[in-house]
């Protein structure tokens, strides 16, 4: 990898972000909104303030609000992704760019949000401690940088173990030991039970679920678009290197 083709490919990694980002956010209005609103309408229910000044209305948090949040984060999320894609090129077996592509992003949506969402699941408005928001916030990137820290021990474990075990078992091993390590951090670290009494349980499943779809989406998008993005890109600066050879 050379300095134009990483510059290239953090270019079309962050459109791929962006088209993901669009993708997901469809998805976001179509499936989050409803929970959202539920749980505001539980929690102004239940509230005993009145009189507030809304600063933002609901109207432009679900429309404005949510284009602008889910973009950025798919342009920003896609920049990385084609970074670790630069490192991962050829250093994790003989994967194409497509494959390539496909694996950094469900890499990323395993360790960056399904493992610390086993342990911390997001929650809707109206759930959760004021008191402890401070403390939940860190246990979960602590959790977000202990799975991917953990995920990059497990490849270069099953790496070094292959040739001496075969890649099916290094594979197998060092996915164990991944396995083990996060189910003792889940075990290790405080958990918490903050839902309101009488808050409907089918919102926060709801709630839970779009998440997961939102990450899913925007995930699968990436690795599909980016991946063709590579893959023409390199493919078409293949032939030219062969022929400066």
């Amino acid at each position: 990898m050379n300095s134009i083709s990483v510059r290239d490919l953090l270019v079309r990694g962050m459109i791929a972000g962006l088209i993901a980002g669009a993708v997901a956010m469809a998805v976001a209005y179509f499936l989050g909104e409803g929970p959202v609103d539920a749980a505001i309408a539980f929690e102004e229910s239940h509230s005993h303030e009145h009189g507030g000044e809304e600063l933002v209305s609901r109207a432009l948090q679900s429309t404005a609000g949510l284009a602008t949040g889910v973009l950025v984060f798919g342009v920003a999320v896609g920049g990385i992704a084609a970074l670790a894609y630069c490192v991962a090129l050829g250093r994790i077996g003989g994967f194409g760019p497509r494959a390539t592509a496909a694996l950094v992003a469900g890499g990323a949506l395993l360790t960056v949000y399904v493992v610390p969402y086993l342990k911390y699941p997001p929650n809707p408005p109206a759930v959760g401690d004021p008191d402890t928001i401070g403390q939940r916030t860190a246990l979960y990137f602590l959790m977000v940088l202990l799975s991917v820290l953990l995920a990059v021990a497990a490849v270069i474990l099953g790496r070094r173990l292959s040739g001496r075990l075969g890649n099916w078992n290094a594979t197998v091993v060092a996915a164990a030991g991944f396995v083990l390590v996060v189910g003792l951090a889940f075990a290790l670290l405080p958990s918490f039970n903050e839902v309101p009494k009488g808050f409907p349980a089918t919102v926060v499943w709801e709630f839970r679920l779009a998440t997961l779809a939102i990450q899913a989406t925007l995930w699968t998008v990436f690795g599909l678009v980016f991946g063709e993005l590579a893959e023409r890109l390199l493919t078409a600066k293949r032939p030219l290197s062969a022929v400066a050879a």
